[in-house]
């Protein structure tokens, strides 16, 4: 089986929506749901049978979508977390948001509040009334997806533990890897069990089962495959034992580190970057492990479409035949065209299956 599916930025849909994603958006549901449902509502509108999706970078999944369906909060999972220890949430008009860069530099492990402690904290309890309000409306039945969340299906997200680590301690986290690991491990355990409990804390408030977890380990690419069998196989490990079946996220080329992946127990799917090798996944997991791979953004970007057909036959021939999906995330000064290629490419094939939206109740 292969397929195709794209999400749309939210630089994408100021320039073309002049929608702006301001503090309110995040934090008023009603904004929220409003301006969601218009950028959905023009990407399935302008781009049929694409696929195409507004949402975090391929987070939220089309098929899982319903106009019903309230984001609360709906900020990327490591911002929620700085921002529970004391981050300054950083809202942009024109573009995805963000937290103060390394909000926690020179805090040590013993510093760090319980995971339990984070639910008393206000931006909880503030996401906790958004989402007993939607479920207690009688004027128009809505269903809350509550943070963690981006759809229905129940498939949690968040950042990996070297990820949160590198977000919230800064850069200097690579180096004590080396210099201090227990101090490293000792952080990102307290990073695993934070996300662990605060996903099971909304997924009940919810009520919306866990069906799977996204971890998206975006810098794993910087470190050795040693580094990744030592910090990240466990934990994510853990955390998969406890949310369910794991989708592991590598967005840099990642093809050193398949094998330091495959430690990872409870490891259901890959997500993975175009420079990393579809044959050698193929190799270490089999033609049954369901894998997305996204094309290079300067491909997405280029005049032509010879790069990233070349680019997508070698993904398809390296395939072995496996579950296969082509993912990709629409910014600015992309070329509609070339992606409008590498579809009409996807869909050709015998093993095609096409990406159906969930019926929209208008």
């Amino acid at each position: 089986m292969i397929t195709i599916s794209g999400t749309l930025s939210k630089a994408w849909m100021h320039e073309t929506l002049d929608v702006a994603f301001d503090r309110d958006y995040y934090l008023n549901p009603d904004k929220r749901h409003a301006v969601d449902c218009r950028c959905n509502d023009y990407a399935l509108r302008e781009f049929p049978n694409m696929g195409l999706f507004y949402s975090e970078s391929n987070l939220g999944r089309l098929p899982y979508w319903d106009r019903s369906q309230v984001l609360i909060g709906g900020i990327q999972p490591n911002m929620i977390l700085g921002m529970l220890l004391g981050a300054e949430f950083l809202p942009a008009e024109d573009r995805d948001a963000d937290i103060a860069p390394a909000c926690l530099a020179g805090i040590a492990p013993a510093d760090l509040p319980s995971p339990e402690e984070l639910l008393r904290h206000d931006l909880v309890k503030l996401f906790e009334g958004q989402v007993a309000a939607i479920q207690n409306r009688t004027d128009k039945p809505l269903q809350p997806i509550p943070p963690f969340f981006w759809d229905a299906s129940g498939r949690a997200a968040i950042h990996g533990v070297l990820t949160t680590a590198q977000k919230l301690w800064g850069e200097t986290i690579f180096l004590d890897m080396m210099t201090d690991p227990d101090k490293c491990l000792q952080i990102m355990n307290w990073i695993a069990e934070a996300y662990t409990l605060l996903c099971r804390h909304f997924s009940r408030i919810a009520d919306l089962p866990i069906t799977a977890v996204h971890v998206g380990e975006c810098s794993c690419c910087m470190v050795s495959p040693a580094a990744v069998k030592e910090f990240v196989a466990p934990l994510t490990s853990s955390m998969g034992q406890k949310l369910g079946p794991v989708r592991l996220h590598s967005c840099g080329p990642s093809t050193h580190l398949l094998e330091a992946f495959a430690e990872i127990t409870n490891l259901h799917s890959l997500d993975l970057g175009g420079e990393t090798s579809v044959g050698k996944a193929r190799e270490l997991f089999g033609d049954k492990m369901p894998i997305s791979i996204a094309p290079l953004p300067e491909d997405m970007g280029s005049e032509n479409t010879d790069a990233i057909l070349e680019w997508a036959r070698a993904v398809l021939d390296n395939n072995a035949g496996g579950p296969l999906e082509y993912i990709y995330h629409v910014e600015p000064g992309y070329n509609m065209s070339v992606i409008r290629a590498l579809t009409d490419f996807v869909t050709g094939q015998p093993d095609f299956e096409p990406i159906r939206p969930c019926p929209q109740d208008h």
